[in-house]
């Protein structure tokens, strides 16, 4: 089976920073690189690193930016042949300040050609045919759910950056993949302390079939269509840049879904890719591939029925 991925594609300005500037302040940097990004991309290239059958359907500008972004999907062996060039329009971008100890980051973005990105541009064989059809939020909204309805495949959507979602997007899917701030505003729930008990209620609010949600250092809360909801610890790592590891775990979660694995399995894979993603600089810095994942994967925790 395949991933295919229909998101956006970016060029990440990422400065090192002793710690992260407050509202109105100057801080100053102490480093900076020019990565290729978005999440989309970042997913994409996650999938690729992990295993075959990855295309990516997206837009950049006509510019030097888009080069490039096509040529790292390239190498991470994604397809980028649903990858439009936009005459007029830069390829998009984000700046993204890291603290140089612990990695912990801000992100600002600015979508150039993934604006641009329409329903007619997703109604191609490699969504049609998709067996897993990865979207996140950084392009149309119309344009995220005319793919959802074009494809026959598993669809999982990472709700992401978080902003309210019709009942038949929601509807569509198969695999929610927030993180806690985003479930929390999907559900329309004030910010509060949650048990995963009670996120697990929170999540089985929502109309998605199955829901997984991110929890940062503190692992993944897995909340099936059907059964127990299930909380998976963390794999132990060392972290040098946080940046990207949600984006690599919804690659790797549906590299392993597209590979049959059960939704719980699934999710071991794709937490322990996303632990070893941080131990390297920028959002793919760290991507591991398939025979990493599966030499820590005996180093993860066991997970628990909440």
């Amino acid at each position: 089976m395949s991933v295919t991925v229909v998101g956006s594609l970016n060029e990440d300005v990422v400065v090192t920073v002793d710690r992260l500037p407050g509202r109105g302040e100057t801080v100053i940097g102490t480093g900076v690189q020019v990565l290729p990004g978005g999440k989309g991309a970042n997913q994409a290239a996650a999938a690729g690193r992990l295993g075959r059958g990855v295309h990516m359907v997206g837009r950049v500008g006509a510019d030097d930016a888009g080069d490039r972004q096509l040529a790292a999907l390239a190498e991470a062996g994604v397809n980028v042949g649903r990858v439009h060039r936009t005459d007029g329009v830069p390829t998009g971008s984000a700046t993204i300040p890291v603290e140089a100890a612990g990695g912990e980051n801000l992100i600002v973005v600015v979508p150039g050609a993934n604006a641009a990105l329409t329903a007619a541009d997703v109604d191609v064989e490699s969504v049609h045919r998709a067996g897993v059809l990865l979207l996140q939020l950084e392009t149309p909204l119309e344009t995220v759910l005319a793919a959802a309805r074009a494809t026959g495949g598993t669809v999982v959507l990472n709700p992401a950056p978080a902003q309210p979602l019709p009942a038949e997007l929601l509807a569509a899917v198969d695999v929610l993949v927030p993180n806690e701030h985003e479930l929390v505003q999907l559900a329309g729930a004030p910010t509060a302390e949650r048990s995963p008990a009670q996120l697990a209620e929170l999540a089985r609010g929502l109309a998605a079939r199955s829901v997984v949600v991110t929890l940062g250092g503190a692992g993944v809360l897995v909340v099936p269509a059907e059964g127990p909801a299930l909380h998976q610890p963390p794999l132990a790592v060392e972290p040098v840049d946080t940046t990207g590891a949600g984006d690599c775990f919804n690659g790797a979660l549906c590299q392993a879904l597209s590979r049959g694995d059960d939704l719980p399995t699934a999710v071991g894979y794709a937490a322990v890719a996303a632990a070893l993603s941080t131990t390297g600089p920028g959002a793919r810095g760290g991507l591991p591939d398939d025979d990493a994942v599966r030499a820590a994967l005996p180093r993860l925790p066991g997970a628990r029925q909440v």
